[in-house]
């Protein structure tokens, strides 16, 4: 796992006082966000008073400020990061985190006091995130080797952590928001790791082998299938037709007593995209073993359910191809016949996605009779036009789940944005000789992303559905708060947070 930080829980007040770099928070009012008591042990060390030190530095309290502060240590030098918390929402811890993850990188360890209000999943998220490197052949930037959690340290007592006499303690349910946080950025990480993986590994045989390894690991049920048991699935075969390595198709279940609602989760795993015969140009094909971010997402999401507890049953659906060239290629104007019988003429094979999610779709809406399906796809350029690089296109035919996406989007620091459905454009996606083409017949480019989702929409049955197109957030050019260069894992956090609020 790249993310090879350990995260622990200080239990021993001295073990914090000499620990190798230590990070003490402060807030807009520009005093250290711990107990004057706790601080007793600290303060020796300090050159100065805490307030005169953020006067010198001209600290403003905003997340993402550190300062570093050598201090005599012996015969030695320690060091104290002083950092800014904001306001102590998600945003800003999630921010401080990672500050400070990145400021201690190359160092052994690194402990953590944390704030005594805020939300401390976020702080561990970010902190946590940021050390996640991805090499292969060569060493990378070494992140922090430990990142320790403090609580407020208050003097005498066991805590709600569980330190021992005299240590540290954290305030009511920091250390398990703290927990939940390190497993949210565990799951991330493990989307990030598939996304990375070169499509010279990365098959669609591949992607299905990993999807069975966290069943394995997560208990969950799994069943794969392989192109000898795809022959209603013709989207998936069609876009897979033209490569070597095999499509598949991996359902992983979660059945949870009790479960109060059924979701279906679609993600597109296109392992590499060249476009097919409608070739893309050299440039933007240098991305695409990312094409299979929204089926990263499922399978990082469902590894995380049992941890959580969360209390809906879970289906999570991959659609696995490689869209290559070759003899065998489908061809524009072909019709083929996704899963269900509905007939689509294929006039651009660069809109593979939609057709191995129209599959996964129609098969969830016949088969499995979900209350709520979400789909979730590197689905068109156009999404990435409209909105940039970190947030997310949103459509829904439900008010209820759009805003419970929403909601869950901004809590999780994965920012979405509610789209229309335009009923105007649906008729663009009728064909001559088929039920449907799969892009704008004129072929317009206008309205890429709304007729993208409008055809996603004729699989589901009428069934509650939301399609979340992350084309621009799903990859990242370069480090940015928790956000590492490569692919990012968006989708993880919001839908662990939808799927167990």
């Amino acid at each position: 796992m790249p993310i090879e930080t350990t995260p622990t829980f200080a239990g021993d007040r001295d073990a914090v006082v000499n620990a190798e770099l230590v990070a003490l928070p402060f807030g807009t009012d520009l005093t250290l966000r711990v107990e004057e008591s706790s601080l007793a042990a600290l303060r020796a060390e300090l050159p100065v008073p805490p307030g005169a030190l953020l006067a010198h530095y001209e600290a403003k309290g905003e997340a993402g400020e550190v300062f570093e502060l050598p201090v005599m240590r012996g015969d030695g030098v320690g060091r104290f990061l002083l950092y800014g918390t904001g306001d102590c929402e998600g945003r800003a811890l999630r921010k401080a985190g990672a500050a400070l993850a990145r400021k201690a990188k190359g160092r052994a360890s690194l402990t953590v006091v944390v704030p005594e209000r805020g939300d401390m999943a976020a702080l561990a998220e970010g902190a946590l995130l940021a050390t996640y490197t991805f090499t292969i052949g060569k060493g990378g930037a070494e992140p922090v080797g430990e990142i320790q959690f403090a609580g407020g340290l208050h003097t005498g007592g066991s805590g709600t952590g569980g330190s021992g006499a005299g240590g540290g303690g954290f305030a009511d349910g920091q250390e398990d928001a703290l927990r939940r946080g390190a497993a949210v950025a565990r799951a991330t990480a493990l989307a990030r790791d598939l996304i990375n993986m070169p499509a010279s590994v990365k098959t669609p045989a591949w992607l299905a082998e990993q999807a069975a390894a966290v069943a394995a690991d997560s208990g969950l049920a799994v069943r794969i299938r392989d192109e000898t048991e795809l022959g209603e699935f013709g989207g998936i075969r069609a876009v897979g037709q033209g490569s070597v390595s095999p499509p598949r198709l991996v359902e992983l279940s979660y059945s949870p007593e009790g479960a109060r609602a059924h979701v279906v989760l679609v993600g597109k795993g296109i392992t590499f995209d060249t476009g097919g015969l409608s070739l893309k140009p050299t440039d933007s094909m240098k991305a695409m073993k990312t094409d299979m971010a929204g089926g990263a997402a499922v399978i990082a999401t469902m590894s995380a359910l049992s941890a959580f507890a969360a209390p809906v049953r879970v289906t999570g659906l991959v659609a696995c191809a490689e869209n290559a060239i070759s003899g065998s290629a489908q061809r524009p104007s072909d019709v083929i016949r996704q899963y269900g019988g509905r007939t689509v003429e294929v006039l651009n094979t660069d809109a593979e996605g939609r057709l191995v999610m129209a599959d996964a779709l129609a098969y969830a809406d016949a088969e499995l009779d979900p209350d709520v399906m979400i789909d979730i796809a590197t689905l068109t350029g156009a999404a990435k036009v409209a909105l940039g690089q970190r947030v997310a296109a949103l459509y829904a035919t439900d008010e209820s789940l759009a805003g419970e996406l929403l909601a869950a989007g901004e809590a999780g620091g994965e920012r979405l944005w509610r789209m229309p459905l335009v009923d105007d454009y649906r008729s663009d996606l009728d064909s001559d000789i088929a039920d449907l083409a799969n892009v704008d017949r004129k072929m317009s480019g206008a309205a890429g992303s709304i007729t993208a989702a409008l055809f996603l929409r004729e699989f589901t049955g009428g069934r509650s559905w939301a399609h979340l197109d992350i084309a621009g957030p799903a990859r990242a050019a370069a480090d940015d708060a928790e956000i590492t260069k490569g692919g990012t894992g968006f989708g993880v956090r919001l839908l662990l947070r939808y799927l167990t609020g």
